[in-house]
């Protein structure tokens, strides 16, 4: 991924006004990201822990989503769980339930969609093998290469970025 400007992500957001785009915090390591190991940035906003945003490059120009994180972590029998965007096999506080308003009209009528994410957001470290999850039962082993890989979880994350700009 080509390194962004923070004005190029805080213009970037679809499903949120330009004020809560201005407010918002960048993350705390914005100068250190990894960008040539990234496939889109996500962070969990350092001034508001129960928002989390996540921007993908697009050939017309990155793409924002402001999420809501859980307010308090699953604590359920489940032993793992799969980030539904990378298929990362987490222990299941690895994984969280992140809820995005809709663009527009839905979002101001309080429409919203969810996605299982990595809790971290981190999906592109786990899949170049950067970062590993903290799973008892070990790492999945694909049989895909890198780049289908990432194909497949940018597939994904297309796919919900499109639930949420539907109406727009």
């Amino acid at each position: 991924m080509e390194p962004l400007t923070e004005k190029q992500i805080r213009s970037s957001f679809v499903n949120c006004s330009k004020g809560e785009a201005k407010r918002l915090r960048l993350p705390l390591d914005f100068a250190e990201l990894p960008w040539p190991d990234l496939d889109f940035v996500g962070w969990t906003d350092p001034g508001a822990p129960l928002r989390a945003h996540l921007v993908v490059p697009r050939e017309t120009g990155p793409v924002g989503i402001t999420l809501r994180v859980p307010a308090t972590r699953r604590t359920s029998a489940v032993k793992s769980s799969l980030c539904a965007i990378c298929l990362t096999g987490h222990a299941s506080s690895g994984v969280s339930l992140l809820v995005a308003p809709l663009a527009g009209a839905g979002g101001r009528d309080g429409n919203t969609v969810g996605v299982y994410l990595c809790s971290d957001l981190a999906c592109s470290l786990y899949l170049r093998g950067k970062r590993q999850p903290h799973l008892r039962t070990g790492q999945y082993e694909e049989s895909l290469s890198l780049e289908e890989r990432i194909a497949r979880a940018m597939g994904h994350l297309d796919a919900f970025i499109a639930k949420i700009t539907a109406g727009t």
